[in-house]
């Protein structure tokens, strides 16, 4: 019995492959249709693609048109090609504003760049765009069953904006350029109001104001000393109980042990 049903799997897997490969070099536009569309519900997707990428061109305007480009689309989503999947995606938006699947392809074409959206580190171009295209889909599908996600990528896409944003600003405190650094950690706060990274970016401003201070000239120090003194209150305002609050109190010590020349 086993040889029988081994027997008869060898013979759909050889009858498959043989239909796939006559379907490559046919000419027949309906039979390479009907094969990628087998291959597709198989979940042979790198299959499906080569035999979409032939006929793609042909389909426009055809009855079936609409579910190919789908498929087209989804193969390209399915074996993770996210530039590809996202131009056939928006291409299929457009091409049928009114199909049943526009909202699902205008979320996945969305999708398809956050997953573009490279480390933090690197340049965010794409992360920008994700967030832009996302924006879009939830405006235009506000109650739409895929918000939940969308919101959870356009969360995560905006940490890495912020961190990145963090991680510039901070290199200015690594380099030593502190007065650079204060104005960097004053736009970040800025730009991101509610950001998790407001505690550090309040004390490495500390850290650069101090730091710029007690280096200064004289003509320039007592000026500079206050300035870090304001750091300083605007730190333990945010957060009394700060992770930083050591380091900040021995600053503040220094700073008003260095102001007290200025006072006679």
């Amino acid at each position: 019995m086993k040889k029988i049903i081994s027997l008869l799997f060898l013979v759909v897997l050889f009858s498959s492959c043989s239909e796939y490969q006559k379907a490559l070099k046919s000419e027949e536009i309906d039979s390479k249709y009907q094969v990628a569309a087998k291959m597709y519900d198989k979940g042979k997707y790198d299959k499906a693609l080569r035999l979409f990428e032939q006929i793609a061109p042909s389909f426009k305007g055809k009855p079936q048109a609409e579910k190919l480009f789908y498929m087209y689309a989804q193969a390209y989503y399915k074996t993770k090609q996210y530039y590809l999947a996202g131009y056939q995606f928006e291409n299929f938006s457009s091409s049928y504003p009114r199909s049943e699947k526009q909202e699902e392809t205008s979320f996945l074409g969305a999708k398809c760049y956050s997953k573009l959206s490279p480390s933090y580190s690197l340049d965010q171009a794409d992360t920008d765009k994700a967030l832009e295209k996302l924006q879009s889909f939830i405006d235009t599908y506000p109650n739409s069953t895929f918000l939940p996600e969308a919101n959870g990528i356009v969360k995560e896409l905006r940490f890495k904006i912020e961190k990145k944003a963090f991680e510039n600003a901070k290199q200015y405190n690594t380099i030593s350029d502190f007065k650079a650094a204060q104005i960097a950690f004053d736009n970040f706060i800025s730009d991101f109001p509610g950001t998790t990274f407001k505690e550090e970016a309040l004390f490495y401003k500390l850290d650069s104001a101090y730091k710029l201070a007690i280096n200064s000239v004289p003509q320039k120090m007592e000026e500079r000393l206050n300035n870090a003194k304001t750091a300083y209150n605007s730190l333990v305002k945010f957060k009394a109980d700060s992770k930083f609050k050591s380091k900040a109190d021995e600053m503040l010590a220094k700073i008003e042990k260095d102001l007290k020349q200025f006072s006679k």
